[in-house]
């Protein structure tokens, strides 16, 4: 289980980095000091069960990324901080 806590944490951590540049491109107003207090340990997103389907037509070249989800409004996340 140790490989796969790793594997996890890895792409967490590219995909957290991914959408912090992703909010700043976008013009949001991100509060850098939160950032060391983000955990890449999430689990809610990878399927743990053993039933896997690798599909080959959705590999990904050399240095790609999967695309992220959309970037919420401004005024959505304004709702969340006040």
């Amino acid at each position: 289980m140790n490989l796969v806590t790793a594997a996890i944490v890895q792409w967490n951590t590219v995909y957290l980095e991914r959408a912090v540049q992703a909010m700043h491109a976008s013009g949001l107003d991100v509060d850098i000091a939160l950032l060391p207090y983000l955990s890449p340990l999430g689990w809610e997103h990878i399927n743990l069960t053993g039933d896997y389907v690798w599909r080959q037509s959705q590999k990904l070249p050399a240095g790609k990324f999967r695309p992220l989800r959309p970037v919420p409004e401004t005024h959505a996340l304004r709702g969340i901080s006040d």
